[in-house]
């Protein structure tokens, strides 16, 4: 660089020779320009490797390369894990690979915190369904997280029926053929009806519990340990009623071993249409099982917008619609807000039927 400055001030000093030796000048000139352009393209390099480019660490960029976790409170092999596979595989193209991780335990509370304490980045989202998000906040002593705030809304997926069935045998002998005859029955007879569940505080004993309540009936709840062998003491005659999951109860419906009085939600059923929904005896009832997606609180509101558009995307894909209905179960995309404030309801809801039940985990 020295020369190059000599150079330059010599040719500012004996201007004649510019005209003198154009040839010669300009070349020095150009060595000049071409010296101090190569240092500012060193110093640019250099900062470069020290300040790396903002590009390379946008949650856009970031996103892209890195596959994003989608927590299953719940073991392989369920409906949830099932629905949430088949989305999984569905959403690739336009949000990368989506990797399911199955983290059951404490009736979903492990894998539900474990979303709510990832970071909320949007590579980590999870599954928020009833029982994480409606009934363990009051039916655990004490949550690991709160289901009110710490997490935010993507969209609800699915929504499956329950429905009131009755051992079959028990109906005919009782001459009970609809949900009118069963609430006659046992408001003429207390106590002489009992129906079974999945375990104190299931989705199937919290039904009960709000069925009774609302019918002013009493029946006798027999909890058991899980839905399998409560549906196994329906099917013996065991218990009367109980209140299963419409996909679990639909071979014995079909097969005439169980009788369907009415479906859990605030409609009929496309699955069952020739069966009323407990609404239209008891106005205003309505319960059944759910679940959609999640991500930590604080999740930045692009991010969220992003992943609702992949995810209702897939869930009105024409494969999703035919996977669920296999499932008897129907697909329900929202918007971020509206899963929002579905969720903010169901909690609210299941607070006094908890506590009526008097269901407790400590």
């Amino acid at each position: 660089m020295a020369s190059g400055l000599s150079a330059d001030r010599h040719l500012r000093a004996n201007p004649d020779e510019i005209n003198g030796l154009p040839l010669d000048n300009q070349r020095m000139k150009r060595r000049h320009i071409f010296r101090c352009a190569l240092s500012a393209s060193l110093a640019t390099w250099t900062l470069g490797a020290v300040f790396p480019a903002v590009a390379q660490t946008s949650p856009s960029t970031a996103n892209n390369a890195r596959p994003i976790r989608l927590i299953v409170p719940y073991a392989a092999g369920g409906p949830i894990d099932v629905t949430a596979r088949l989305l999984a595989e569905r959403v690739k193209d336009s949000l990368g690979p989506v990797i399911v991780e199955n983290r059951p335990g404490a009736g979903g509370n492990i894998g539900a915190d474990a979303v709510a304490k990832a970071a909320p980045d949007g590579l980590t989202i999870g599954i928020a369904a009833v029982a994480t998000h409606a009934i363990n906040p009051w039916l655990f002593a004490k949550m690991p997280y709160n289901a009110a705030t710490d997490f935010s809304p993507i969209t609800q997926m699915v929504r499956v029926p329950n429905v009131l069935v009755m051992n079959a045998e028990a109906a005919a002998r009782l001459n009970i053929n609809s949900l009118a005859d069963m609430v006659t029955y046992a408001k003429a007879n207390p106590a002489k009806l009992n129906y079974g569940s999945g375990g104190n505080g299931s989705a199937g004993h919290l039904a009960g519990e709000l069925f009774k309540a609302r019918a002013g009936i009493f029946a006798v709840h027999i909890p058991y340990n899980g839905g399998n062998p409560a549906q196994l003491a329906l099917l013996s005659g065991q218990v009367d009623f109980n209140f299963d999951n419409l996909a679990t109860a639909a071979p014995n419906i079909r097969s005439g071993k169980l009788k369907a009085l009415a479906v859990t939600t605030a409609q009929r059923s496309s699955a069952l249409p020739d069966v009323p929904a407990v609404s239209e005896t008891l106005p205003g009832f309505a319960i059944d099982t759910w679940w959609g997606l999640v991500a930590p609180a604080n999740t930045p509101r692009e991010t969220i917008t992003r992943l609702n558009t992949a995810f209702v995307a897939a869930l009105n894909s024409p494969e999703a619609k035919t996977r669920f209905a296999g499932l008897l179960a129907d697909p329900v995309p929202t918007t971020p807000e509206s899963f929002g404030a579905f969720m903010k309801a169901e909690l609210d809801k299941y607070q006094p039927v908890v506590k009526a039940s008097g269901a407790r985990v400590d």
